[in-house]
């Protein structure tokens, strides 16, 4: 038994290896997808510069306030700002030219100012966005809240509209019926006060003194850690992207598995194997075998390119990075007979099995990490294969963790071959129908 089962294991591997343009594009392919995916996801390090976010800044007041507010979201390192008018904002959000347009009503300063203390009349604030880049407009508001907080607390502790409006209500209280005498002391003391401190800071600019308001700021500072298999050791985005190509194109090649088998039955090979003292079971398995080393040759490939150009390590278990490797080797073998036991022809076999591949793919995060997915759909990719692989994987690469957490990998996608192998061995036809 063992000897006739090494030889179809030799005979699968010297096919997949005859051909030399399906070898090149089963190495060459992912290397060169995951290298793009690795750069624009963080590259090594997380280094890798990202684009700034084009935002249209329409300012109908023409305060020094809307003017300090678009100066201060100028100089953000996130942002690319152009200041436009309200006539072409939206055309050129509705064009793709710029992600948010912000537009600043009139007499948005001074009500502003007037409502820092108060609920009432707060001036709104037009956000046109387009809606396929909604987590960057976010990000604007986020950035315009600082900038708004900051410059008008700035203005109305040291700037001319503070100081007109002190002025304004110290008239109004004076003049005032409706308060008793010791309300009216009290506030108009208040705002003496403030009008002291708005004619101080006047005149500490004016003597080119420093002033002693720069606004209401974020009171905190931020210090930022990424945590990782250890202190010293940066996140390396293509370990990911290694993986989640890896995964695919392993995926295709078991496709390819399935789609010879079905082309050699409709050939009638396998119905002449039949007469040989072969079980259909030790055939089946010599398949499952020679697909899987070739997934684990690839895969060895894939990540030694990793490890060579990008510095890819696995910085967890070996052990556990070998065993998730293997057991996604014998998925594949297994997924690729599934094809060949299900399929009714080649043609119609292929379109539907690489549907399938591309939602296994995209679920199990291979093209985007999971985490970016709703919840509903989080849970739902826990009974995907891939999702399984590209966890144990992540786990073993750049988070570092030890072999235990690639026992649970190792243990669904053992179940999902064992599956798999089952059904294709119970369903498979020596002879194709019609």
């Amino acid at each position: 038994m063992i000897t006739p089962l090494v030889a179809l294991v030799r005979r699968d591997l010297r096919l997949f290896f005859s051909d030399q343009r399906s070898v090149l594009m089963s190495f060459l392919a992912p290397i060169v997808i995951a290298s793009f995916f690795g750069y624009v996801f963080g590259g090594s390090g997380g280094k890798t510069e990202t684009s700034k976010i084009p935002v249209l800044i329409v300012d109908q007041d023409g305060s020094d306030i809307s003017r300090q507010i678009a100066s201060g979201l100028t100089a953000d390192k996130n942002l690319e700002v152009k200041v436009v008018s309200s006539e072409s904002a939206k055309e050129l959000v509705r064009k793709g030219k710029a992600t948010v347009a912000i537009l600043l009503p009139k007499e948005f300063g001074a009500n502003a100012a007037k409502a820092l203390f108060t609920s009432d009349g707060k001036p709104e604030i037009d956000f046109f966005y387009d809606p396929s880049h909604r987590m960057e407009m976010g990000m604007a508001q986020g950035i315009l809240t600082g900038q708004v907080m900051q410059t008008v607390s700035k203005e109305m502790f040291g700037g001319a509209t503070g100081q007109k409006m002190a002025s304004d209500a110290l008239a109004r209280v004076e003049q005032s019926q409706g308060l008793d005498k010791a309300s009216k002391s009290t506030i108009s003391d208040l705002l003496r006060s403030v009008e002291k401190f708005n004619n101080e800071n006047a005149k500490a600019k004016v003597d080119g003194k420093p002033v002693s308001s720069g606004g209401f700021t974020t009171p905190y500072q931020v210090r930022e850690e990424a945590v990782t298999s250890g202190t010293s050791v940066e996140y390396n985005g293509y370990a990911h992207s290694f993986g989640g190509m890896g995964i695919q194109f392993i995926l295709f090649m078991g496709i390819d598995v399935g789609i010879g088998v079905l082309l050699q039955r409709q050939r009638g090979l396998w119905k002449r194997l039949r007469a040989a003292p072969i079980s259909k079971t030790l055939l089946l398995s010599a398949r499952v075998i020679s697909a899987a080393i070739i997934a684990l040759v690839i895969l060895t490939v894939i990540f030694t390119f990793a490890r060579i150009v990008f510095g890819v390590r696995i910085e967890g278990s070996m052990l556990g990075f070998v065993g998730i490797c293997l057991a996604f080797s014998l998925m594949t073998a297994t997924f690729g007979l599934l094809i060949a036991a299900l399929g009714k022809t080649p043609e119609a076999a292929r379109g539907l099995s690489v549907f399938v591949t591309l939602l296994l793919v995209m679920l199990g995060g291979a093209w985007v990490p999971a985490f970016i997915f709703p919840q509903w759909l989080q849970t739902v990719t826990k009974f995907v294969p891939t999702r399984w692989a590209m966890d144990g994987l992540d786990a073993m690469t750049w988070r570092g963790l030890g072999v235990d957490a690639a026992l649970g990998p190792i243990a669904v996608l053992l179940g999902f071959a064992l599956l798999f192998g089952a059904v294709a061995v119970h369903q498979f036809r020596w002879e194709a129908e019609g």
